[in-house]
Formats: structure tokens, sequence, C-alpha cells
């Protein structure tokens, strides 16, 4: 994953050994911190005294901060150091889980929030880090590690966020034990992690940076809040037509600036932009579809004529299998592509997605082979979750990992959220007669487009001639001292 300039060899040194795992670390805890959050949410609500609404707003306001904030952290990162940044995300996630954790008011409580949205630039950030200072196949590897550690951590977080809540027995102590995991990765962060020593050239953009900030604002917030507004009302097409504009005058500004915050003609190239694309339909049916299986499962047969009217224990016994797949499916992506290449990787990874989704239509009314078609799913996800970083990241300058790895980030998180939203169209539009419960209908519907866009993304990336996404792994030299013990 480094420019070719040294020795073939992947002999990483004992050093750098010790930054990858302190970076696999912060993974692992970034993921808890996340999957934490959406099992708080109704303790949350009761500690503050607010309403549902106002609950959703916990996790909205980091996304939004996060969609804002990953293209800056990026950019910085290739022109000032990954190191740095990753610092000064890590004390900002750190000043934010403190805030949420002291909060006196609602207030208080989303500023600190808001200030966590730099845990989705900790991944762009390593990855450009790994690419500096290790050698093609040694970051390819920890690319992998990476993804599968945010992948675990995630599951953990979500999975511990419960039992950990009934240890301590209240809310508050909950929080501070997160916040105590942020600061003390923030502490870390000053030990043994060497500065990355590419550097981009010119200067930040930061009226690309506030202007894209608008734009994403604009579409976010507006897709949030679409369904309470209604989908067809004027302030839903107001905001959306206004997040339209504000994209196209950002795009034509990038296109004329000398030192653009993203490069978007190397975002569109041919040989780049069915990956990026991928990361959209990534995020659309693993974020978007999050909670479409558990309101499957928890539907009673006997009311709705689907479902299998599982307890929540239950649900998060089968709801962790596909978590648990990506998470293996990640940590043996750079294995995989050694021998199949990373474009045959991304193919089986859209495959399974495909085949997975699909197989949901015919195997609905089975719990087993429900969990099975879902596995698949997850395997996909994981695959996927592992391949497209590094495809994106080799096929990027090498001034530009981070801010490359950064805008599949939000693409994949805008997909996330566009999918979040056509999947509550779906479950509102197609219903029982007389209720508010979604029918059957909705979710053929839902996992038959899951199942099509998947099926599309493949489609696209078999359109791919040529370029490192077809290829199988290459020994390309790392550069001179990219294995190196010094510190900076």
């Amino acid at each position: 994953m480094s420019a070719p300039g040294g020795t073939g060899t992947d002999t990483v040194a004992p050093k750098v050994r010790a930054v990858v795992g302190l970076l696999i670390a912060f993974e692992l805890v970034s993921g808890f911190l996340q999957g934490a959050a959406v099992p708080l949410v109704p303790e949350i609500q009761d500690w503050q005294g607010i309403s549902t609404g106002q609950a959703q707003w916990f996790t909205s306001v980091q996304y939004l901060a996060a969609a804002i904030s990953v293209p800056a952290f990026g950019r910085l990162g290739d022109l000032y150091g990954h190191r740095r940044m990753i610092r000064v995300a890590l004390g900002t996630i750190a000043a934010g889980t403190v805030l949420v954790a002291v909060a006196p008011n609602l207030g208080v409580l989303l500023l600190g929030r808001a200030l966590m949205g730099p845990l989705a630039a900790l991944l762009p950030l390593e990855i450009g880090l790994v690419r500096d200072r290790l050698s093609v196949d040694g970051g390819r590897r920890a690319v992998g590690m990476l993804v599968g550690a945010l992948t675990l951590g995630t599951v953990l977080g979500h999975g511990l966020a419960g039992p950990l809540l009934s240890l301590l027995g209240e809310l508050r102590p909950t929080l501070i034990v997160l916040a105590v995991s942020a600061v003390g990765c923030l502490a870390l962060s000053f030990t043994a992690i060497p500065e990355s020593r590419t550097r981009g050239s010119g200067r930040m953009d930061w009226s690309g940076a506030a202007l894209l900030a608008l734009a994403l604002i604009a579409l976010l917030g507006t897709v949030s809040r679409g369904a309470a507004w209604g989908w067809a009302s004027a302030p839903t097409l107001g905001g959306l037509l206004l997040a339209a504009v504000l994209f196209a005058a950002w795009v034509k500004a990038q296109l004329r600036h000398p030192h653009a915050l993203v490069d978007v003609r190397a975002v569109a190239r041919r040989q780049s932009a069915p990956f990026y694309a991928s990361g959209f339909v990534l995020g659309a049916v693993m974020l978007g579809g999050q909670s479409v299986a558990v309101t499957f499962m928890a539907a009673s047969p006997a009311s709705t004529g689907y479902g299998f009217d599982l307890a929540a224990w239950q649900i998060s016994l089968y709801g962790v299998i596909p978590n648990i797949m990506a998470f293996i499916g990640s940590a043996l992506c750079a294995t995989l592509a050694a021998r199949i290449g990373y474009r045959g990787l991304l193919l089986a990874a859209f495959g399974l997605l495909t085949v997975g989704y699909i197989s949901l239509l015919g195997v609905h009314s089975g719990l087993a082979p429900f969990a099975v078609a879902n596995a698949l799913v997850g395997v996909g996800c994981g695959l996927a979750l592992g391949g497209l970083p590094t495809v994106i990241v080799e096929a990027s300058a090498a001034d530009r990992t981070a801010s490359a790895t950064a805008v599949y980030n939000n693409l994949k998180t805008l997909g996330g959220s566009v999918g979040g939203a056509v999947f509550a169209v779906a479950l509102g539009s197609f219903v029982l007669d007389g209720t508010d419960t979604p029918s059957l209908t909705a979710y053929l519907t839902i996992w038959t487009g899951g199942g099509v866009a998947c099926a599309l993304a493949l489609l696209v990336q078999l359109g791919v001639r040529g370029g490192q996404s077809g290829v199988r792994a290459p020994a390309v030299p790392a550069p001179a001292g990219s294995v190196s013990d010094r510190p900076g």
C-alpha cells in the first residue's frame, strides 16, 4: 500500500507491530462507543426527561457531526500528519464522552455527542498512517485488522452496554466507564505511534469544507426528519432541493480549487467510481437496514402472519450472528485477496450480499434458514468492509490516502441515511389493514430492493478492467524505511 522504492519484504519491525496493535485498540474502543449508544437511548431518555423524538438526536447529532468532520480530518491528516490528527480526533472524542457523562441538560448532552463525531474519522487517518509506514502486504493486513476491530467493537458495544448498565446499576457510572476508555486511548496515542512521512501539497480548503458541511446538514437533516414532516411535504422537498443545489455548487468549486478538499476528478474516474458507488450501496443495505431484521423477528405470526415472536434476548442472540460473520469476513479479507485478488474478493462480497437478500424472499418463514441467509449477508458485509477501503486507497495518490478513505466513509454513511429513509417509507407504506403495522409485503419489498442494489453494485464492478482493483495482491515494494522504528 506504499509507493515503490525499497525492499519488497514484508518484515514488520516490532515497534510497527506495536503501532498497529495500538491502532486496533483505538478501533475496538471506537466501535464499542458507537455500538453502545443505541441500547442506551431509552435510559438517556429517562435520565434527561426528554421525548422520544428528542432522544433520537442522541444518535443523529453524532452522525451529522461525523459527516462534517470526516472529510476535514482526512484532508488535514494528509497535509499535516495522520498521527497528529489521530491525537486531535481522540482528544475531541474524549472531551465529548466526558461531557456526555456529566451533562446537566440536553444541550450539553448533544454538544458532547457532536464532539464524538470524529470517531468516524479515526479509520481513514489510521489507514493513511499504515499505508505510509508499512509495506503493501503489511498495510493490507493492517486494514483488514482495523476494520475487523471496528466491527468487533461495535458488536461488543451493542451486546455489553445493557449488562454493563445492569452491573453498575445506574446510567451515569456506565457513561463514565465509556469516557475513561476514550481518555485512555488519548493517553496511549502519545506513546509508540510514529508519524507518517508523506505530506500533501497545498493548504486546507476551508471554504470547501464549510460548503460541504452545509450540503450534508441540509441532506441528512432533511432525511432524518422526512418521516415526521412527510416525504412529499414542502419542508422535505425544499430541504432536498437545497441540498442538491449546495452539492452542485460544492462540486463546481472543487473542480476549480487548486487544493480542493476532495479530488472530485479522481473520485469520478472509471477505475474508482464503481467502488465509491459500491460503498454507498453497502451503507444503504448494512446501516440502513439494521432494524429491519429485528422488527421482523419480533413480530408475532398470530397477529401479522409473519415473524417469529422472539423475546428481546433471543433477538439479540440471532441478531449478533451477521455481525460476527462480518467480523470474520473482514478479518479474512487480506488472506482471501492474496488468492483471488481484491477485485475477485469484492465480486464475491456483493455476490454473497445479493444471494443473502434474495434468499430472504423464500426462507423468511423458518428461523434457521432466515438466520443462515442473514449470515451470508454478514459475510458479504465483512468482505466488502475490508476490501473497499483497500481498493480505494491503492487507487488514490499517496498524499490523498486519508482524504480518499474519508470520501468513501461519508458515502457509506450517506448510503445508510438514504437507505434507512427508503426502508422507513416501505415499512410505513405497506401496512396491515386498519393498522400502522408493516405487512409482509413491506419486508419483501425491502429485501428485493437490497438484493437488486447489491446486484447493480456487482455489475458496475464487472465493468472495471485493469487497474489495481484487479490485481492479485502484487508484492509492490515498500519505500525505504517504511517499517522504520523511528518515532516520527
